[in-house]
């Protein structure tokens, strides 16, 4: 379920600024959004400043997000983490609160999925992951959080992916554990 777009306010500089950011990100890799026009995300974010928050959020954490494409049953606007390793401002996290509470000993500080939607996204889902891998190549060195199957997790399970050996592989590891390699990309959708 799509979360509410951060609430982080941004001053008319700041908007400005990150807009600048984005355009420039989205016309430096127009493979990523073939059939997409600047003008009309522009339009959605000016429809929706309230998102314009959770891409800063994005920003500000190392993520670079970038369009990847439309919702084809929505119309909107996707947003993914398009950095190449993943973001640096979202590492050394559990997966979520409950694999969090449940480590006795070295907490993190947060975990993913809080984080995710402290922002106004959500992780990304394997399809997503798999979809974002066919754009480039993404944590060839580090890992990222995938937003898991209910049956995995209650299981005590969480998937994460990550690219190595020219291969796209998908693991998984107990939802308490985390590694600072391993952090989360987000999708928001405008």
């Amino acid at each position: 379920m799509p979360r509410a777009a951060s609430s982080k306010k941004l001053s008319p500089k700041q908007r400005d600024k990150l807009l600048a950011i984005l355009k420039a990100r989205f016309e430096q890799n127009m493979p990523r959004h073939r059939g997409i026009e600047w003008a009309q995300v522009e339009e959605r974010l000016n429809a929706q400043p309230a998102k314009l928050g959770a891409l800063q959020m994005m920003e500000e954490t190392g993520g670079e997000p970038d369009v990847v494409g439309l919702d084809k049953k929505t119309g909107e606007v996707l947003f993914y983490d398009c950095s190449p390793e993943t973001p640096k401002g979202r590492v050394s996290v559990c997966y979520d609160r409950k694999g969090l509470e449940s480590r006795k000993e070295h907490q993190p500080k947060n975990n993913a999925m809080d984080m995710a939607s402290e922002m106004g996204g959500e992780l990304l889902t394997e399809d997503e992951y798999h979809a974002l891998q066919k754009l480039g190549e993404f944590d060839r060195k580090t890992s990222s959080w995938l937003k898991t199957p209910d049956d995995i997790r209650q299981l005590g399970g969480a998937l994460y992916g990550e690219r190595r050996y020219n291969r796209l592989f998908i693991g998984h590891n107990g939802a308490q554990s985390y590694y600072a390699v391993r952090g989360f990309r987000a999708c928001l959708r405008v």
